[in-house]
Formats: structure tokens, C-alpha cells, sequence
């Protein structure tokens, strides 16, 4: 991936007065929850070099915000429904799950300002849910209507037909007509992250600006007048993604190169730079690496390994072309009020540089800080997407939910899993698992579910389940990788982070058997994680298992792969 491209100069400035009634475009099903038509006197300010955006509360906003500070623009935020009539340029970044954004919208009065602003052609760019919302309803937790602008419905995808949901990941556009907004775009990737798409139609023929395909044939961009949306995210889509943005923020600009991501035309396999986050022994914030999970050197001074600062470190794997950076913090700063903890300004930082998705992980889970204050998990993962994650990684705290659930086969709705995909959708919520393998000589011999292994165990055993353990490998747990990745699937999940304590460190390669189990058994996304050491490992654990990703923290940092694109194989 090449730098993104530099910011330019601003332009001039002036307003004007309009007077807008507020009018709804298309009528959508949910008309008794519209306002009475009424006109508004506002101004409206035409900074070329500002521009409006309409952020709800949900979701990573923060890395649009970033995203469009570093073209050079200012941005000005919606408060109400007058200053969605009164912008130049809006930006509708919507995240999260389609009811609650439409309830949000109608309670608010912005969902009738939208469809006029939209009426009026005035310029608009949608991203991911932004783009759904402009159809005329969903199928996700409804049916629910939306603002009925484009005839249409947002439906699943079908993971009935072995289709691996939510779709995440960098995929091909395939342009369907010239727009200034997709210009120079044509055949490279740009990133995805959703369950739920638009579908494309005879009514909705002349609106759709690109399709893509993930099992059939979805909208991936709209274009009509002023009027553009996208599904994918392109301020996590790379230097492709910034040139998307600015040849919406800059109507005269022509677009900034790039070079083509990939040549693949279909979903392309995922490579993550991991980075192990904790304070070491002088209380400072260091990446480091552990041997089957142990970050202390084997020297006599048992020191945290260092091995670098947390977001030069990222800045630098994007640069190099990490499709995702992951930061998992591996001590809990349980002793931080939560607005305090260090992890947050790591995440601030590195989303001002980093412009693909963010992950952050650790003791994500309800905490009582030294003052005595409670938070909730939801509270903890709201602050971490505030502060620029785009996904949050659970782990042991979904172990106690899953065993739970397993055992009474009733999903309470009170687990961390539960609430925080509920709230933010399933595509931004990982299951961390860190399983240990056991041998065993027959499959009979445990009520979990075994593989028959690549390598016999050390008394000459065929078979092996995975124990899984919390508290960073420290306390084993009675449940197997297997029904642990089935049972969180069941309550929410959106994505496995499978690591593998026997191979962390080790570099001899992931852990074939249990990755392909695993990814065997569901139809989210696996990321196999623990033990890449060389290029190699990489395309075997994509060949032979189901894998949408491969995650690798000590090859990167030691710098025993050129970069973290490996292109050469993906």
C-alpha cells in the first residue's frame, strides 16, 4: 500500500440565506413517526474547505473524522436538524444496526432533513449504513423501513450456502458507470465490513455506481446528482480509500493515483500486523512478543521485552501495507478510571495515521476502577470505538458467557458479547480464543470435540482436543475450541481471533489442525493466529483451511518478512 496522499489548500468561503421546507422525499412505511411539514430559515455556510458531518453516537466515527483532517478539510458537526439543511457537504458515516439509526433519525427530526436535503441534490456522501439507509427498508431486526430515497431492500447475507458472514475484508469494485467519486478506482480494493446489503434492481438500476460480489451480486456505490454512497469504508480502505474521499471533499479534483492493491477480483485473504501491548516494569507503554505466551526475556534481568512504541509501530505496518493492525492489550489497567486508560490515547494517536481498520482487545469486560466507579463492558468498548477502534476483541469474558449459555441453552441478552453487538452490530465484535491442545487416544475418551492430529503427542496419541483457557493462558477452563467458536457464534460474534498457545512463538507455523476444525464449524470469519515464522506459513494455513485471515505479531516486529503484504502469495 502506498502513503496516502498529501492534504491541499483551502478555497474560498461565502453564505447565503435558504428557505427549506421540511418535506420527505419517497414515503417510507414508518410515516407516523415523521414531523409536520414546517419551513426553516437557515444559513446555510459554503466553506469549500469545511464539511458536515453527521455523527449518532455509534460506532468508530473518529477514524472519518481523522480521515478527512488529514485532506486538509475542517469539519463542522450536525446538531440538529437545521444544520443538516444548512451544509454544503455532508458526510453520513452510519455504523451500527439499521433500526437504531432510523429511530434515531426520526426521534430527532434528521431523517426528514436528510430526505430534503437529499431532495435538493445538495452533496452527500453515505458510508457503510449510510448507504442502506437510504433505501426503503431493511430486513435486519424487521422488517424496518428506512428514508425511502432509492427503491430497494437491505437484506442478509445467506451463510446458508456456506457463505462465510459478515463479509469483511478487501474486495474489488466493478464499476458499473463513470463517476467523479470512483474515478482512477476502477480494479482496486477497497474495504468492506458488513452483514446486510443493498440489493440491485430494475427500480434501482440508474442509481447503482458499482457492484461487488460476495456470493451474488450486491450495491457497493450509488451516484445520482450530488447524491453518493458506498458501502465499503473508505477511510479504512488505504491511499484508495483517501482518494474516494477527496474527490468527494475537492468537486474539481481529479482523483490521486494509486497502484493497484491486488489483481484479484474476489474477496482477497486478509494479513494483520498484531502488536502486544503492556507497560513494562518502568511503567511505560511498550510493544512486546511472547513465547507461548511468557513477554519476559529468558535473561537474568526477566525484563518486558521491548521491541517498540505502540503506534510508530503501526504507523509504520500500514505504511508497509498491513491489510489490519490489531492492538492487544495484554495487561488489564484495572487500577485507570476508564476516561484515563492508557490504552485510549494509544488508539487516538494511531487513528490519526493508520487508515485501515483498528482492533483493540484486552479486558474488555465489567471493572470497578480504584475510586470505586463500576463500568460495563458496553461503557468500555463505547469508549475504545470513540477513541478510534474499529472492532473490539473479547476474550475471557465470553468463555464464563458461552459455558454459561452452553449449559442453559437461554442467551440472557446480559453477556458483554451480547450487549456490545447488539449495540454496535456483530461485524465489530472479535472472540479472542486461546486454546491448549491435549492429546488423548481416542476420541471417547473426552466430551469435546477432537481432530485427528497431523503429529502424534509425545506417548504416541492420534487425537487432540483444545482446552481453552482465560486469563492469558493461566487458567485452563472445561470447554473445547470447538464448542467455544460454535457458542459464541450463537451469541453474536462477528469474527474468531483463534490463537493457539502451543505454537505461540514458536515460528514453526500456525496450527493447521485446529484452524481448520474451527474454521470448519462456522460461518464468521477465522483469523488463525500463533506461530507464523515464515512466508510459507502464511499461504499453507490459506490453502488448507478455511482462514479469512492470518495474524502475526513477532515476524513483523523482528522484520523477517519484507513487509506485511506478502503479495506475492495473496
Amino acid at each position: 500500500m502506498p502513503p496516502p496522499p498529501q492534504p491541499q489548500g483551502a478555497m474560498a468561503t461565502g453564505a447565503a440565506i435558504l428557505t427549506i421546507p421540511c418535506s420527505a422525499g419517497r414515503s417510507p412505511k414508518r410515516s407516523s413517526q415523521r414531523r409536520s411539514s414546517a419551513s426553516l430559515s437557515v444559513r446555510a455556510s459554503f466553506d469549500a474547505n469545511t464539511v458536515t458531518l453527521l455523527d449518532y453516537g455509534a460506532g468508530n466515527v473518529r477514524s472519518v473524522r481523522n480521515a478527512i483532517r488529514h485532506l486538509g478539510f475542517g469539519i463542522r458537526d450536525v446538531r440538529s436538524p437545521e444544520d443538516i439543511l444548512a451544509a454544503d457537504r455532508l458526510v453520513f458515516p452510519g455504523v451500527g444496526a439499521f433500526g437504531s439509526a432510523m429511530d434515531f433519525l426520526n426521534s430527532t427530526g434528521m431523517a426528514d432533513a436528510l430526505r430534503e436535503y437529499i431532495r435538493r441534490d445538495r452533496p452527500f456522501l453515505g458510508i457503510c449504513l449510510g448507504l442502506q439507509l437510504l433505501f426503503d427498508s431493511s430486513e435486519e431486526n424487521g422488517p424496518v423501513s428506512g428514508l425511502g430515497v432509492i427503491p430497494g431492500v437491505v437484506r442478509r447475507f445467506d451463510s446458508s450456502k456456506g457463505l462465510i458472514v459478515p463479509h469483511i475484508g478487501w474486495n474489488a469494485l466493478e464499476i458499473t458507470k463513470e463517476t467523479q467519486l470512483l474515478q482512477g478506482v476502477d480494479g482496486h480494493h477497497v474495504y468492506f465490513v458488513h452483514s446486510y446489503h443493498a440489493l440491485p434492481s430494475d427500480a434501482n438500476r440508474d442509481w447503482i455506481s458499482s457492484i461487488c460480489n460476495y456470493g451474488d451480486s450486491f450495491v457497493a456505490s450509488i451516484s445520482m446528482g450530488n447524491i453518493q454512497a458506498v458501502q465499503f469504508h473508505p477511510e479504512k480502505s488505504g491511499a484508495t480509500g483517501l482518494s474516494i474521499l477527496k474527490n468527494f471533499l475537492s468537486a474539481k479534483s481529479s482523483g490521486a493515483k494509486v497502484t493497484p492493491r491486488r489483481k484479484a477480483s474476489k474477496l482477497a485473504k486478509r494479513v494483520i500486523a498484531c502488536l502486544d501491548v503492556r507497560s513494562n516494569d518502568n511503567g511505560d507503554l511498550v510493544v512486546t512478543k511472547g513465547d507461548q505466551y511468557d513477554v519476559r526475556d529468558h535473561s537474568s534481568s526477566k525484563e518486558v521485552r521491548n521491541l517498540g512504541k505502540p503506534v510508530d509501530l503501526a504507523s509504520q505496518y500500514y505504511i508497509d501495507g498491513a491489510d489490519e493492525v490489531s492492538f492487544l492489550n495484554i495487561t488489564g489497567f484495572r487500577d485507570f478510571p476508564l476516561g484515563d486508560l492508557p490504552m485510549l490515547e494509544v488508539l487516538r494517536c494511531a487513528s490519526e495515521k493508520v487508515f485501515v481498520p483498528l482492533t483493540v482487545g484486552g479486558g474488555i469486560r465489567d471493572f470497578t476502577d480504584a475510586n470505586g466507579r463500576y463500568y460495563s463492558s458496553l461503557e468500555v468498548a463505547s469508549e475504545y470505538f470513540r477513541s478510534g477502534a474499529d472492532k473490539i476483541s473479547i476474550g475471557s469474558d465470553v468463555v464464563y458467557a458461552a459455558e454459561a449459555f452452553l449449559q442453559s441453552g437461554v442467551k440472557t441478552g446480559k453477556s458483554s458479547l451480547e450487549q456490545i453487538s447488539r449495540v454496535y452490530g456483530n461485524q465489530a465484535v472479535v472472540v479472542s480464543i486461546d486454546p491448549r491442545r491435549v492429546y488423548v487416544n481416542s476420541p471417547e475418551d473426552v466430551p469435546f470435540k477432537t481432530v485427528k492430529v497431523s503429529s502424534k503427542g509425545p506417548s504416541g496419541e492420534e487425537y487432540a482436543w483444545y482446552q481453552c483457557t482465560v486469563s492469558g493462558g493461566r487458567d485452563s477452563r472445561p470447554i473445547g475450541a470447538y464448542e467455544l467458536a460454535k457458542a459464541v457464534e450463537e451469541l453474536g460474534a462477528g469474527e474468531i481471533l483463534l490463537n493457539c498457545i502451543d505454537c505461540d512463538g514458536q515460528g514453526c507455523g500456525f496450527d493447521i489442525d485446529l484452524v481448520k476444525m474451527v474454521s470448519d464449524a462456522v460461518t464468521i470469519p477465522v483469523i488463525a493466529s500463533s506461530g507464523a515464522g515464515a512466508v510459507e506459513h502464511f499461504s499453507e494455513v490459506f490453502e488448507k483451511t478455511n482462514a479469512s485471515a492470518a495474524l502475526a505479531a513477532g515476524i513483523f516486529h523482528r522484520k523477517e518478512v519484507p513487509d506485511p503484504t506478502l503479495s506475492s502469495l495473496l
